[in-house]
């Protein structure tokens, strides 16, 4: 499936991206969220919330594992597997049951859940440069595709 390569410049920008997100993907779907230390994952994650109509603070679970959103109908599961010591610590966590066709579930550094974690609608990829962040998005299934699509189309206009 063909991915979409972007850009973005400061965190206005990757807020305002993530708000694009969120009318792509409506508030459903898996969207996996891969990039080092500061690459601006959670700054992605605060903007397609506040997209969604979440007004309070978004910040990254790393303690908790999982921050849960309610917004209206919406139902957000903001995952952060960081200090994840083994992929099946997350069947103890009862994983399985946050991924259902209502929810939207963002999922940073999902390679500590390996072999656990379906497979996502979207997977992002963030690099950092000098000037500001690269972002690959790379669909995982025909959703992800139709998001790109939308993306794309939203960021030539």
């Amino acid at each position: 499936m063909s991915g979409l390569s972007l850009q973005v410049e400061g965190e206005e920008a990757m807020l305002a991206l993530g708000s694009r997100l969120a009318t792509v993907c409506a508030g459903h779907g898996l969207i996996f969220l891969r990039g080092d230390l500061g690459a601006g994952k959670t700054t992605l994650s605060r903007g397609l919330l506040r997209g969604l109509g979440h007004c309070g603070p978004v910040k990254s679970p790393t303690f908790t594992l999982v921050e849960p959103y309610e917004i209206g109908p919406l139902r957000i599961f903001h995952f952060d597997l960081y200090r994840l010591a083994d992929p099946e610590e997350l069947e103890f966590l009862g994983i399985r049951d946050y991924f259902d066709e209502d929810a939207l579930c963002l999922i940073e550094w999902p390679e500590r859940g390996s072999g656990v974690l379906p497979k996502a609608d979207l997977d992002i990829t963030i690099d950092q440069y000098a000037g500001g962040r690269r972002l690959q998005l790379q669909p995982g299934t025909d959703r992800g595709l139709l998001w790109c699509r939308m993306l794309d189309g939203l960021s030539n206009q």
